[in-house]
């Protein structure tokens, strides 16, 4: 037998909204914006430390601050704000996720391919 919640939106059911998250970009700092933007890509501590070259406890500081000023409970749900914001914190004009931005005559190669 199909529970009720089978069916049921799993975002009605919690009251979570992770796009709430993304109205709040504006009160991240822009050290915070960046180490969100790699959260986003799913990396750890370390390699976000590795890559924006601080120390792995100033990366826990950013990543306790991004949950907090987002709105958000946890570090994942945090990268799923980074996921639905990308637009609005990469500004990398050959990324693969806009291609509207990828110059004329340049080729966008998703990875993996």
């Amino acid at each position: 037998m199909a529970s009720k919640f089978d069916t049921a939106c799993a975002y009605w059911r919690t009251g979570s909204n992770p796009e709430r998250g993304t109205w709040r970009l504006d009160a991240l700092t822009v050290r915070e914006r960046q180490v969100l933007l790699l959260l986003g890509t799913g990396v750890g501590n370390r390699e976000l430390a590795r890559e924006l070259g601080i120390a792995e406890r100033t990366v826990k500081a950013h990543v306790a601050n991004i949950v907090d000023k987002t709105g958000q409970q946890t570090r994942t749900q945090a990268a799923i704000v980074a996921a639905l914001a990308h637009d609005a914190l990469c500004s990398e004009s050959a990324c693969t996720r806009h291609p509207e931005r990828v110059p004329a005559g340049r080729q966008v190669v998703p990875s993996g391919g």
